[in-house]
């Protein structure tokens, strides 16, 4: 048997056994096989997540009409599901246009709707809307929302239906009318703005040797600074590339820290920052990792101070940009200063113990082989394991609710 696969059936290994008693943990039934949950229907007018459809807790907002002569046709994609039954009262097989990713949650929609209730198929009543049949800046203009109903047209199943659409990932599902549910997803530039955890190309790291270089440039066996589980700076080996995607556009977090000379750190929501809820002089304890969406104005991080030390300072912003670039770099430590700014070198997952936990057959096996080259573009397989086997083993609570959403496909 490869390395590889000894070391993936470890890691899976390696999270069931996490101690629940970890002093740091995310406390009570970490590591236990979640029980089935009984679902609860929705109810009449009820939407899930309990935002509007166009914010950027649900769906996101709309970017724009999709016609059959835009450039942006193309990101539609046909469903021929044979499960699924297409009203098409057009005729123009409108309907089973749609975005990849309301055509993956439809297909997983119409797998439970059978589970459900056997015999019954899921029907799209609407899909893709090219006659300007729904209201201004619908998602239906972007192939991004369905209504759905059941095959037997049972309307007593609506609200069970709507909480299906739910579990199967549609980003907002609303109980809208006695005789349908609208479903929706965010847009596809949005999701792949918004999973992982990565810095962009251009932003850079303090080498050994006293030199700055930038993450998309780094090769395995530099030596770039760290920091130690106590916040004593360190030189750690840069081993590969967790995720890696130089030719890609995502939606960044921009953190601001206030003391002179600011700093400003760059990242995607998911990625691990050490914060503290207060500074004091240079104590480093009382600092833990929050996910960046979830930084604020006021609290506390760790900085570079030019060279080998570290101090913790107040972030004074944060904000979002679009850059290019994605690249999620591993040093042997598993924490790496960006911009001179201390971070962790993992996302998804919201404890950063755990995860360099985790990690070790990985750092194992690139020890012992000495691997050389850069990890190929996209994730890291096994980034994308141990992604899938959390999921599944530990308390969704515990991962950022955007995700790796790329693992789903």
């Amino acid at each position: 048997m490869r390395l590889p696969v000894l070391l993936g059936l470890f890691s899976g290994c390696a999270l069931i056994l996490v101690p629940a008693s970890e002093g740091c943990g995310p406390g009570r039934g970490y590591g236990k096989r979640r029980h089935p949950r009984k679902l609860t229907p929705l109810a009449y007018k009820q939407f899930s997540p309990n935002v509007a459809e166009k914010t950027l807790g649900a769906s996101g907002r709309y970017e724009g009409k999709i016609t059959r002569n835009s450039d942006r046709f193309k990101e539609l994609a046909p469903n021929y599901n044979p499960d699924i039954i297409f009203k098409d009262e057009e005729n123009t097989g409108a309907d089973r246009l749609m975005t990849q990713r309301c055509k993956d949650k439809l297909n997983s929609l119409a797998i439970s709707v059978m589970n459900q209730w056997p015999g019954v198929k899921l029907r799209v009543t609407e899909g893709w809307d090219e006659d300007g049949h729904h209201s201004e800046e619908s998602l239906h203009y972007e192939g991004r929302a369905v209504d759905i109903t059941t095959s037997d047209r049972d309307r007593s199943k609506y609200g069970m239906l709507a909480r299906l659409a739910v579990e199967a990932g549609f980003d907002w599902v609303y109980y809208e009318s006695k005789a349908h549910v609208h479903c929706s997803v965010k847009s596809e530039h949005s999701v792949a703005a918004k999973t992982g955890g990565c810095f962009p190309g251009k932003a850079w790291v303090r080498l050994e040797n006293g030199s700055r270089r930038s993450v998309q440039d780094l090769q395995p066996g530099d030596r770039v600074l760290a920091a130690t589980e106590e916040g004593r700076a360190i030189y750690s080996e840069f081993l590969t590339f967790l995720d890696r995607e130089p030719n890609t556009r995502k939606l960044f977090y921009v953190i601001k820290t206030q003391e002179e000379p600011q700093r400003s750190l760059v990242l995607t929501a998911a990625h691990l920052l050490f914060v503290a809820s207060n500074c004091s002089g240079y104590q480093t304890t009382g600092f833990r990792t929050i996910f960046a969406s979830a930084v604020q104005p006021g609290q506390c991080t760790m900085v570079s101070m030019g060279g080998s030390s570290l101090r913790p300072v107040h972030i004074a912003s944060v904000h979002t940009q679009q850059d290019s670039g994605a690249f999620a770099p591993l040093t042997r430590q598993g924490t790496l200063v960006v911009n001179d700014v201390l971070t962790s070198c993992f996302a998804a997952f919201d404890n950063h113990g755990w995860a360099q936990w985790a990690f070790g057959p990985l750092r194992l096996y690139y020890s012992l082989t000495r691997q050389s080259g850069v990890q190929e573009e996209g994730l890291h397989w096994y980034s994308r394991l141990l992604y899938r086997l959390g999921t599944l083993l530990l308390d969704p609570g515990h991962f950022h609710p955007w995700g790796m959403a790329e693992t789903e496909r």
